[in-house]
This record gives C-alpha cells, sequence and structure tokens, in this order.
C-alpha cells in the first residue's frame, strides 16, 4: 500500500518538518518513503506545500504528488481553502487545522461524498501544549490517528530524537492530544 500527503501550511509551521517526521517514523517501520518541500521565496508567513510519500514497497514514482490520498492543512487560515482540495483522490481524505466541525469544513470545501473529512484545533493544542502558534505536532498525532500509516510509538520515538527536555515534552503532548482529538465525518 502507498500513501501520498500532500501538506499546506505557511513557512515558520514545521509543514517540512512534519513531512520529514511522517517519513522517519515510516522508515522506522521498514517502509519506503520520500519528502520533500515545494515553496518559493524563503521567508516565514509565506504559503508553502510539502509532500510525502509512504510505501510497503520500493517507490519507482520520482515526481509531484499531483492527486494525493490525503491532503493536510496544517494553517488554520487556509483551513478552509478550496484550492487545498486540488487534485486529492475521491476516495481520498482532508485533515485541517479547524475549529469547526467535520461536517461544517466538508460544507465550507463541497468535499465529495467519498472524501472522509477530519478536524483538530491544533493551533489550540500548539498554543496550550508549545506556548507557539506550530501546529504541525498535533497536526502529525491527527494524521497518524486517521490513516494508521505508522504506529503512534514510532511517530513519539521520532519526536523524541528531534526535541529533548521541555519542548520534547510540549511535543510529545501535542502529539498525543492531536491524536486524541481529531473528529472525523
Amino acid at each position: 500500500m502507498m500513501l501520498e500527503v500532500r501538506l499546506h501550511g505557511r513557512g515558520g509551521q514545521g509543514v517540512v518538518s512534519a513531512a520529514r517526521l511522517i517519513a522517519e517514523a515510516a522508515i522506522l517501520e521498514g517502509k519506503y518513503v520520500q519528502a520533500f518541500p515545494e515553496f518559493g521565496a524563503e521567508r516565514s508567513g509565506a504559503p508553502i506545500a510539502a509532500y510525502a510519500r509512504l510505501s510497503d514497497e520500493p517507490i519507482e514514482i520520482h515526481s509531484f504528488i499531483y492527486s494525493p490520498d490525503m491532503v493536510v492543512v496544517v494553517d488554520r487560515s487556509m483551513a478552509a481553502l478550496k484550492s487545498t482540495v486540488s487534485g486529492l483522490a475521491r476516495t481520498g481524505s482532508f485533515l485541517s487545522n479547524f475549529e469547526g466541525s467535520p461536517a461544517d469544513l466538508r460544507a465550507k470545501l463541497g468535499l465529495e461524498e467519498g472524501v472522509k473529512a477530519y478536524c483538530i484545533d491544533a493551533t489550540g493544542i500548539a498554543l496550550k501544549t508549545l506556548g507557539k502558534d506550530i501546529p504541525n505536532t498535533p497536526m502529525l498525532g491527527a494524521l497518524v490517528k486517521a490513516t494508521g500509516i505508522v504506529s503512534i510509538e514510532s511517530m513519539r520515538k521520532v519526536l523524541g530524537e528531534r526535541f529533548k527536555g521541555n519542548v520534547g515534552a510540549g511535543n510529545a503532548e501535542a502529539l498525543r492530544l492531536g491524536y486524541e482529538g481529531v473528529k472525523s465525518g
């Protein structure tokens, strides 16, 4: 099974790091991966996208992801932008940093019936656990729960290797709350 993920956000929110972290967790589980960013001028706050391909088999594709199985919107201000849905597979999934319900998100975006909608208040979780609006870690928890592509234990291990001390503890809690708090509909 291969899962192609496109992540949307803004520079400084950890979107590129999120793609890399999910890839690192997949490597721990013996999966094949690709993770890469797409952005123009490198500046904080600019819209960016990052991609991850995760597979149980070697990956022969070496291109951008044009029809992702999963779209993840990390930035709350982009949560209901219809452009983020572009190319989403008809039976794909859409996960957004969104305070409303999955039904509200589905209505705002006009998601097709076969698309699964997931949402979580990742900004609220990040502010509570990290004291900053860097919502990538709760979004990773939600992504792991929504897809099951890697285990929460592998994701915890990767985060624990990357972040130490209080930052590590805050990220561990953000991951847990993201995993436990994601809503689907």
